[in-house]
């Protein structure tokens, strides 16, 4: 079998060692060496720069995966019940907010809840300051207690009248056959709610549900209440399965009970 030669790595060494070929002098060079290995550091640190610069890029979780911090860590603690923080929603939490289709609301929340970020297609951003279909204001969320979000409804969807208060719309029932489907995320059977009833508030009519809603998206349990103000119905929705129902109900029931508008 045929072998093929090959020249020695010591070989090559030492040939480079006993044969350096001479080089001109710097003088006689048309090309400034000097020059060449400033502009070749250069280069290579220029090069390095943009790779540092992409490092934070790269470290960063992309916004769906990052983690929100629990609410009591910047929101104040509620004056009534040192047991819940004070959400209170101005312009700079909401696209309807700074357009002025919602009014400022409020309510109370355990410090350990975080809030969740709302799709864009879900948040009313996109159709901002005439929208035509309810969207999603806020959502927050405790992995042991359940969930609430605030739905916004343009008044016109349920009623002509303008500035209309919730009484002019009509009945308790009438009013949540129109947002059911925004309270569990598909559809609501008339046998699925449970409770009705009526608070005031000042010159505020709030109407107020306790649903059992076994095929909900949001949950087998939700809580609702909701108001009229200005050009919006503004709904407000805390859901919780069956496990969680069990243990926080309560803590549900007050949330609910402190949103106002």
């Amino acid at each position: 079998m045929a072998t093929a030669s090959a020249t020695p790595l010591t070989s090559i060494f030492a040939s480079s060692r006993t044969s350096t070929p001479k080089l001109p002098s710097l003088t006689s060079c048309n090309i400034n060496t000097h020059q060449i290995s400033n502009q070749q550091n250069s280069i290579s640190r220029r090069d390095l720069f943009k790779g540092l610069a992409l490092v934070p890029l790269v470290l960063t979780p992309p916004p769906s995966i990052a983690r929100e911090v629990e609410v009591g860590s910047y929101l104040p603690p509620s004056p009534s019940n040192p047991s819940f923080v004070v959400f209170q929603a101005t312009p700079k939490d909401t696209p309807a907010l700074r357009a002025g289709n919602v009014q400022p609301y409020k309510f109370f929340i355990p410090p350990t809840w975080k809030q969740t970020r709302v799709a864009n297609i879900l948040s009313g951003n996109y159709c901002q300051p005439k929208c035509a279909e309810p969207w999603i204001e806020v959502k927050f969320e405790d992995e042991k207690q359940g969930k609430i979000q605030v739905v916004a409804s343009p008044l016109i969807r349920l009623t002509n009248k303008p500035n209309a208060k919730i009484e002019d719309i009509g009945s308790p029932e009438k009013v949540i056959a129109s947002l059911g489907p925004f309270v569990t995320g598909n559809t609501l059977d008339p046998d699925e709610l449970l409770e009705t009833s009526v608070e005031k508030r000042g010159d505020q009519t709030y109407y107020k549900y306790v649903l059992e809603t076994p095929y909900a998206l949001t949950g087998s349990h939700n809580l609702a209440k909701a108001t009229a103000k200005g050009s919006t119905v503004v709904l407000f929705v805390a859901s919780a399965n069956d496990k969680q129902w069990q243990s926080s109900r309560e803590t549900l029931q007050a949330i609910l009970d402190s949103f106002e508008v």
